[in-house]
């Protein structure tokens, strides 16, 4: 499975981007697909993923309310819509495929169950 993930930039505080995760090869091995986040100094963090059966979708406390999750079946592709951005939303956005059988239990598997990850997006929130 390959991913690749876009639509990062600098916006200012109060502002919104879009990121998107274009998936391709085999895709139908994997059981959801999820968005985590990098800070400099940091290690990375969970921020939201959904399942494919049942379209469940978790978000990290800090995001939810703010950020969404959804997909595109035609496209191939899953999107983050970030609204209301903090400065502490700085990062680098990851997406990430799991074909981890937990992931039909629960959403908010930590990284270590994801197997595919694309090359991250820089998201600079800063006035």
């Amino acid at each position: 499975v390959q991913l690749q993930a876009s639509g990062g930039g600098l916006v200012q505080p109060g502002g919104s981007l879009r990121l998107s995760c274009s998936a391709s090869g085999r895709t139908a091995s994997t059981h959801g697909m999820g968005w985590f986040r990098q800070a400099p100094g940091k290690e990375r963090e969970f921020v939201a993923a959904q399942r494919w059966s049942d379209g469940s979708t978790s978000y990290a406390a800090s995001v939810k309310g703010r950020f969404t999750m959804s997909k595109d079946n035609a496209k191939n592709a899953v999107f983050l819509q970030m609204t209301n951005l903090k400065p502490e939303d700085t990062a680098v956005y990851y997406c990430a495929a799991s074909s981890s059988a937990l992931f039909t239990k629960m959403v908010d598997l930590t990284a270590k169950y994801y197997r595919y990850w694309g090359q991250g997006t820089q998201v600079t929130v800063s006035s």
